[in-house]
């Protein structure tokens, strides 16, 4: 104890009074002290961190030639666009005929059941009818055509079995009410009735159909003056026999149908509304000959294969991202051991490769989908749409990732840089002029939203005016504008020029100015050499790292970053 107390003590003296302006340790082995030099184990720090950093911003190609590692991300990317993109091909080709069948079976509904309907929908309804006559026609026109479905039917549709078989008529009116237009008076208790009749199938199917009019003829006498809505609900069901053309096992369906007459507005004119709703049901005993259940295997198999593929992914890029942020930590403490500086943010962003976030996220997406396709395949589950949604979104993330390497090559790399510089400003610049936007939607619809059917709503005044922008449509604008008010038409005037004079002549080319100046830029960093940043010299081994550190940066500099620096000689791009 008396003898490492002593070495300390020399140690002490030996460092304080004889090295003063040394940097240097010592150890005690035994009773002799052992010299250190910490500059030089800051040395061989500073080399291997160079190294590792170095070798992490190469190209897969340099790596393979540096270390000769094999770019298994690289490959695994290749396999996988050509996979997702396979997968993405076959559902769709699947779903397309779910969409059809469903649309076209809406479509034969709409002829059965609804009364001189004409093929074509009236503005937002299916048709509209304006005398009483019509009404009762159409609703006991449903019912008729409900009964005889077997006999005019051309699908492989038929009744729901069970119970609750049958039609269901339902009509909303008012609690009270006395209206008298003639002397401008009016009572009305707005609390709504419902009230609703049940028509068995096997009464509606039988061979002498009673007559509803007459039977019920208390239900169906309509107080039109207090009348909001009739429904009539049935549900049927049917099977989706083409799904054999691609070698898939057929769905049954339950279409749950409805037919409205809304009457809500009271204007004379009652909507006529059919909604019918598809959601697939496990077919209950079914028999193919052939090998259609064979190929189903054969999908099922690719698809747990594109998913093991994912994860490989997933787990390569996420690894990759967790050795980048313990790379980036060691080079923020080493930098501020050595230079007594702390990094800015961008080049801590330097570590963050955002294409691996964007093959994580693909990989997620892609996994779930696939999921979700299986158990569709598997019919244990009927959510197409979430589906397609996910495997579509994936399929462009996975697309977009591919242009990362295409950066590798400097005339690709220009566009790239180019889209990665314009960014911000046109994100800027979107947000100014969306305020212009936005004033000139909501300012559309309540000024030409009654006289101008592109107007009536929000989203329709968005997609018209975004159409304009693009000189989409223009005259057609102009001219569907009803010329009811003068006042109105002059406002009309006045506002489609003036925004179409904006957007077009003002708007759209600042937004391409700024991406031009952004081209323009990166030409020239290419040729003079690009900015440069603290990562930069440190990998250059210059000696600008340590002329900046006793510098404080103002605080213009400091609010982006201190990355203003003159551009070096030495083209140096950092590849990630």
């Amino acid at each position: 104890m008396q003898s490492r107390a002593l070495c300390s003590k020399q140690l002490g003296l030996f460092h304080f009074a004889i090295c003063p302006r040394m940097n240097i340790s010592m150890k005690c082995v035994g009773n002799v002290p052992v010299r250190r030099t910490s500059m030089a184990q800051l040395d061989r720090e500073e080399n291997i961190l160079k190294e590792d950093l170095k070798f992490y911003f190469m190209n897969p190609c340099d790596k393979y030639r540096a270390r000769h590692q094999i770019p298994w991300k690289l490959l695994l990317q290749v396999l996988k666009i050509v996979m997702v993109t396979t997968q993405l091909v076959l559902f769709g080709l699947s779903n397309q005929l779910v969409v059809s069948y469903k649309e076209e079976s809406t479509m034969a509904f709409k002829h059965l059941f609804l009364k001189g309907y004409t093929g074509r929908d009236e503005d937002d309804c299916s048709r509209t009818v304006y005398t009483q006559k019509d009404v009762y026609d159409s609703i006991f026109f449903a019912i008729e055509q409900y009964r005889r479905l077997k006999e005019i039917s051309l699908g492989t549709v038929a009744y729901e079995r069970g119970e609750k078989r049958g039609l269901k008529v339902c009509k909303q009116h008012y609690h009270q009410d006395s209206i008298h237009p003639s002397n401008d008076t009016f009572y009305i208790d707005p609390n709504v009735e419902t009230e609703c009749l049940h028509l068995q199938h096997e009464v509606l199917a039988s061979k002498q159909p009673p007559n509803m009019s007459a039977i019920n003829s208390t239900f169906f006498y309509l107080e039109l003056y207090r009348l909001i809505k009739v429904e009539i609900s049935f549900k049927l069901k049917g099977i989706d026999l083409q799904t054999m053309r691609v070698r898939e096992l057929p769905d049954c369906y339950v279409f749950h149908n409805r037919i409205i007459f809304n009457n809500q507005a009271h204007s004379g004119k009652i909507k006529l509304f059919f909604e019918s709703e598809a959601s697939v049901q496990d077919c209950k005993d079914w028999h193919i000959s052939g090998c259609t259940q064979k190929n189903t295997h054969y999908i099922l198999l690719f698809d747990g294969f594109v998913i093991l593929t994912c994860l490989a992914s997933l787990i390569l890029c996420t690894r990759s991202i967790v050795l980048a942020i313990k790379l980036q930590k060691r080079f923020v403490n080493f930098f501020f051991e050595r230079y007594k500086r702390h990094i800015c943010s961008s080049d801590k962003l330097e570590f963050i490769n955002g294409w691996y976030v964007l093959v994580i996220i693909s990989d997620l997406m892609t996994i779930v989908g696939s999921i979700m396709k299986m158990e569709i395949k598997a019919k244990n589950m009927t959510s197409y749409d979430v589906c397609s949604l996910l495997l579509g979104t994936s399929t462009l993330l996975v697309w977009v990732g591919v242009i990362r390497y295409l950066g590798y090559f400097q005339k690709y790399n220009v566009l790239i840089l180019t889209m990665q510089a314009s960014l911000p400003k046109v994100l800027r610049f979107c947000c100014c002029a969306g305020m212009i936007y936005f004033g000139y939607i909501f300012c559309g619809w309540i000024v030409l939203g009654p006289y101008h059917e592109k107007f009536e709503d929000l989203n329709t005044v968005a997609e018209c005016l975004f159409s304009l922008v693009n000189g989409d449509d223009m005259f057609a604008t102009f001219a569907e504008i009803r010329r009811k008010s003068t006042l109105v038409w002059l406002f009309s005037r006045v506002y489609l020029y003036s925004f179409i004079s904006l957007f077009i002549y003002m708007v759209l080319s600042l937004f391409i100015v700024l991406i031009t100046d952004s081209y323009e830029t990166i030409k020239k960093y290419q040729q003079n050499g690009f900015p440069s940043t603290d990562l930069h010299e440190f990998l250059r081994g210059n000696d600008a790292v340590a002329q900046h550190s006793g510098k404080k940066p103002d605080n213009a500099v400091t609010l982006i970053c201190c990355c203003r620096r003159p551009a070096a000689e030495d083209d140096f791009i950092l590849i990630n």
